[in-house]
């Protein structure tokens, strides 16, 4: 992990938000694939897809522990970021493959 040594809390904060606008533009381009993943899914049942969830987490802790990062938070956050794109690929897949409901903004 490269983290840079901060000599202020205002100066953590920037750091902080500037991490986290590369995540949000992550977390964008996850959610595109995860649509993608909903029109080869012939069935709402098989949009939650447990065993894929915990081979990604399986994935994901084992990574963290790699880099240096807390396993516990990694977990906890993948299964709530997971738990919503699940959320939202099922209110796609009820409204059908034409619905897109987080168009960009303009």
């Amino acid at each position: 992990m490269n983290v840079m040594q901060c000599d202020s809390l205002d100066q953590v904060r920037a750091e902080i938000d500037r991490v986290d606008c590369r995540m949000l533009a992550l977390l964008a381009e996850r959610g595109g694939y995860v649509k993608q993943a909903a029109r080869f899914k012939t069935s709402a049942a098989e949009v939650p897809a447990p065993k894929r969830v915990e081979q990604v987490i399986a994935k994901v802790t084992g990574l963290a522990r790699e880099i240096g990062a807390d396993p516990a938070v990694a977990e906890a956050t993948w299964r709530a970021m997971i738990a919503a794109f699940i959320q939202s690929e099922s209110a796609q897949f009820e409204l059908g493959p034409q619905a897109d409901l987080h168009p960009p903004s303009t």
